[in-house]
Formats: C-alpha cells, sequence, structure tokens
C-alpha cells in the first residue's frame, strides 16, 4: 500500500514538471518571435503556434491579458528610457566647458559651461553727503536719547524725527546732519542693521541734490506731549451759539428715546428722567393797559 503512495507521488511530480518545462518552452518560443517582429508581441504568433498552461493541458489560442499588460509596460518604459538619454545627452552638450577662457569672463562655474562676468557694482554715493536716513527708530528711542547716542561719533549740526501733526507721535524714521561728511560716512558703515530694542535701524546716506528745503522744518525741538484731557476739556466747555445749542439738545434726546425702546422692548418698567434744559419754557406775553383809555 506505502509502495503505491509513493509511485502515484512520484507519476504526478513528473507530469508537473512535464508541465512547467513545456511553459516555459513556449514561452521562450514566443519571445524568440517577438524580437524577430520588432518587439511587439502579435497575436498571430499566438494563434498559430499556441502553448499550453501549466494548469491545462489544453491549448489556448488567444494571447492572455497578463502578457499583453506586461508588453505595454515594457513598451513605456522603453519610451521613457529613450526621453531620459535624449535630455542626458542634450544637458551634456550644454554644460561641456569650453577649451579656454573668454576674454570677457571673470570666473567659470564649478558645474561647467560658459564663463561668466561679475555684476557692475555700484556707483559710490557722493563724498560730500552730511545727511543721513535713519529708518526702524524703536519706541522710546527720540531726540534727546538719538542726540546722545549719535554724539558718540562726532558733531551733530541738526536732528529731526518725523512725527504725526496730529497725535506727535513718532513714524519711526528721521534725519541727521554731521558737520563732517567723513563722519556720516562712519556712522552708515558702523550702524546698518545694527540691532536696537529688536529693530534693525537702516543707516543710508542722502546725497546732497536729494536734500528737500523743508527736510529741516522742526529741527532740534523738543517735543511736548499733548494734554489731552484739557483739550477735551476746552472742546466741551466752548461757548455755543443757540443753534449749536438746539443741535446738541436734539441728539440727546435721540439718544434718551432709544434708550426708552429698548427698556420697554425688555420688559422692564422705568421711568426716565426728564433732560433738564429739553423744554423750554414758553415766552411770557405782557400785555400793557392803553393809557389813553
Amino acid at each position: 500500500m506505502l509502495a503505491d503512495e509513493q509511485h502515484a507521488c512520484t507519476t504526478q511530480t513528473t507530469a508537473n514538471q512535464q508541465r512547467e518545462t513545456m511553459y516555459y518552452n513556449t514561452e521562450q518560443q514566443n519571445r524568440r518571435s517577438t524580437t524577430s517582429s520588432g518587439g511587439v508581441l502579435s497575436r498571430s504568433s499566438f494563434t498559430t503556434k499556441g502553448y499550453r498552461s501549466p494548469f491545462s493541458l489544453k491549448t489556448i489560442s488567444e494571447p492572455p491579458s497578463f502578457l499583453l499588460a506586461l508588453t505595454r509596460t515594457r513598451r513605456k518604459m522603453r519610451a521613457k528610457a529613450k526621453k531620459v538619454m535624449v535630455k542626458k545627452i542634450k544637458k551634456a552638450s550644454q554644460l561641456s566647458v569650453p577649451s579656454h577662457k573668454s576674454e570677457d569672463a571673470d570666473f567659470l562655474p564649478l558645474k561647467g559651461g560658459p564663463g561668466r562676468k561679475l555684476p557692475d557694482q555700484e556707483a559710490p554715493v557722493d563724498s560730500n553727503a552730511t545727511v543721513l536716513y535713519i529708518g526702524r527708530i524703536p519706541h522710546g528711542f527720540y531726540e534727546k536719547e538719538m542726540e546722545g547716542f549719535f554724539k558718540q561719533f562726532g558733531t551733530i549740526k541738526r536732528l529731526r524725527i518725523a512725527r504725526n501733526k496730529k497725535t506727535g507721535k513718532s513714524k519711526h524714521f528721521g534725519f541727521i546732519e554731521f558737520e563732517s561728511p567723513e563722519v556720516a560716512k562712519i556712522v552708515a558703515d558702523s550702524m546698518h542693521n545694527y540691532l536696537l530694542f529688536e529693530h534693525m535701524l537702516q543707516v543710508d546716506l542722502v546725497p546732497p541734490e536729494r536734500v528737500h528745503l523743508k527736510l529741516w522744518n522742526g529741527a532740534n525741538r523738543i517735543y511736548k506731549p499733548l494734554n489731552w484731557t484739557q483739550i477735551e476739556q476746552k472742546r466741551h466747555n466752548k461757548e455755543r451759539t443757540k443753534e449749536e445749542h438746539k443741535k446738541l439738545v436734539e441728539r440727546i434726546l435721540k439718544r434718551n428715546q432709544k434708550r426708552k425702546k429698548k427698556i420697554e422692548a425688555a420688559g422692564i418698567e422705568y421711568e426716565c428722567t426728564e433732560i433738564v434744559g429739553s423744554i423750554q419754557p414758553a415766552s411770557k406775553k405782557i400785555k400793557f393797559d392803553d393809557e389813553s383809555e
């Protein structure tokens, strides 16, 4: 009994090996026919010759779908590889290093390619400039503090911080004029991008032809903060004409009526007191008896 089972297993194994060998030989033959026909897998090669599947003994006349998908994928990969190769050839031709350095070029790039020139440097600022523009001035660094700080470089002629005309607050930029242009040049080089109270100062020289005639209006003045309480008191207590007083009372009564409606809508019983001065007393008419009668 045991010998019969071993014989059956050996027979089944031999049959499977024969099927696999037959399938492999058929696939190799189909590949050769595909290569000879220009790399395209044709249906005619399958229909005329046919092949056997490792899972069945029947001959299949049509190519399986996975082989067609595999052929399409290989075709796309070949086209993609061809495109990549063309790009590499173009890039290599563009980055070809010249045999000798051009006379106009200042340097050759490390990655290859034609020589390049350095960018033209900006024209130097006029050496006679004594006015400095200072931007991004931090809060609290005003005329007195600025004069004490920049006095260490040299003598200051004029100093001005731009301020709001209405509120008097700083606009965070200003101008300084030194007596010597050399000092102004040193200040511009040393204080530009200087970190001060978390602000990077922007210091630049202003050429003499760009200095406005009214630039120094209000320079060297000590700023005094405005007393807004006093200003508001004067505005509130000023003498008004009859028309101005009438408009004022009308606005107050209008606001009072809106307030009454809101209170009534909330369901609150409340009697608002009358505003003094809202009701003008009626003029008294005085009649005189005729003495002639």
